[in-house]
């Protein structure tokens, strides 16, 4: 079977070392049985061998291959929805729940990294910064609705003071949320992987999930073996393709692009984000950026629908780099790559559960950091019978995709487009 290696990023360039982890053969018994190695499913193997449950992980590449090992490396805290419009969708009730956890993610992911001394280059402090009025309007409105929810790391920013943190002299404000922040994503993968094993958790990797048998004990195949199990959870996210197609009908994976420059000067470095906050903008189709710790600007943005590697991703993402950086024209860019993230109608994650044993959570539509952190825990609770957590997200409604499969891209393209419109006209 061929081996999947990491694509050619800077993570995959500057990532801790990692052991030969052993591709599944054979037949395999276990509790839980969980399909793909990314934060979806280390989240919640940690959390359930903590809990005394015996679980075994088949991945299809390599531990965080996916979008966990290669996205901007931001922590972002909420949902991609904000809460208010949770609590038009869905009521008081239910949104007071999904409120409350919305802050939860990132207190996970540093109890991780304390507890299991995980060396994945963590900062705190994370800006979105407003271009314009109404952006500005909304992030004040945010902070309001964030600090209803009892999250209070917040300070806003006036034109003045986001030159502080920001070299950019594009934005009129943002808001600044100490409990945000930044990690090496693929790392911080790397070290929950650890974690896992340290545990007596096992993880296959070059192992796809081909086929699942459902019944009382499902069965998870693979190419050379299966793991049979009491309950599976589905973690693949973009890269599960058609291996549910319960799941495939309602989600769309998505692409989006990243370069990071030659490392650059301690002073160019320090003028570009003099306190070493993440950034990203407010814009539907928005950027992103933030440092490394040898210095390299690490800047992201864009949306491929339907997931495809554009041919030159440096052709697409350095004018966007330069537009928050002038400075930065003469400038290398060492590194350029895609990853998918998984997209759902709502912009709302999607959990649920497919007979009485196959647990999923899927569609974090951008802000998977997080979001994934938590779904770990929501599945383990729901698992041990405490299902209350669970429930508040499984009862979101989800639709699928005007003109299904066929017409989902060139839709969901013309309305970021009218999005886009949107941003550059101020409305």
């Amino acid at each position: 079977m061929a081996n999947t290696p990491y694509p050619q990023s800077y993570y995959a360039a500057s990532a801790n070392a990692v052991p030969q982890r052993p591709a599944l053969q054979g037949e395999v018994e276990t509790d839980i049985c969980i399909i793909g190695a990314g934060y979806t499913g280390l989240s919640s193997a940690l959390f359930l061998l903590e809990n005394g449950f015996k679980v075994s992980i088949v991945e299809a590449a390599k531990v965080g291959f996916g979008a966990s090992g290669r996205n901007g490396g931001q922590i972002v805290n909420s949902y991609s929805r904000d809460i208010d419009v949770i609590e038009r969708s869905v009521g008081q009730q239910q949104a007071q729940l999904l409120g409350q956890m919305a802050f939860e993610g990132g207190r996970i992911i540093r109890e991780r990294v304390a507890t299991y001394g995980i060396d994945c280059a963590l900062k705190d402090g994370g800006v979105f910064a407003a271009l314009k009025p109404k952006q500005m309007d909304h992030l004040e409105s945010q902070k309001r609705l964030w600090e209803r929810y009892g999250h209070t790391q917040l300070e806003l920013l006036d034109q003045k003071r986001i030159r502080d943190v920001v070299g950019c002299e594009n934005y009129i404000g943002g808001l600044l949320d100490m409990s945000g922040g930044h990690i090496h994503p693929l790392n911080l993968a790397l070290g929950e992987a650890a974690a896992v094993e340290s545990l007596g958790g096992v993880i296959y990797e070059q192992s796809p999930a081909i086929r699942i048998e459902r019944g009382a004990n499902p069965v998870v195949h693979t190419p050379q073996g299966k793991i049979r199990s009491k309950f599976i959870i589905v973690a693949g996210n973009a890269y599960l393709g058609n291996l549910v197609p319960e799941l495939a009908a309602k989600s769309m994976p998505c692409g989006t692009q990243v370069i990071a420059t030659e490392p650059l000067s301690d002073e160019l470095a320090r003028s570009l984000l003099p306190q070493d906050y993440c950034v990203e903008d407010c814009n539907y189709l928005l950027d992103y950026y933030r440092l490394t710790e040898d210095k390299r600007l690490i800047f992201g943005g864009g949306v491929v629908y339907g997931a495809r590697d554009p041919e030159n991703i440096e052709a697409i993402i350095r004018p966007k780099l330069l537009k928050a950086f002038p400075q930065l024209k003469d400038v290398k860019i060492d590194y350029a790559w895609t990853g998918n993230f998984l997209l759902t109608l709502s912009r709302l994650p999607q959990v649920g559960r497919i007979g009485d044993n196959i647990y999923y959570s899927q569609g974090c539509s951008g802000h998977g950091v997080t979001y994934t952190h938590l779904a770990g825990k929501v599945l383990a609770e729901a698992l041990r019978g405490q299902a209350e957590r669970f429930d508040a997200f499984a009862g979101l409604p989800h639709y699928p995709f005007p003109g299904g499969q066929m017409l989902r891209v060139p839709f969901s393209a013309l309305g970021a487009w009218y999005y886009s419109l949107r941003d550059k006209l101020g409305f």
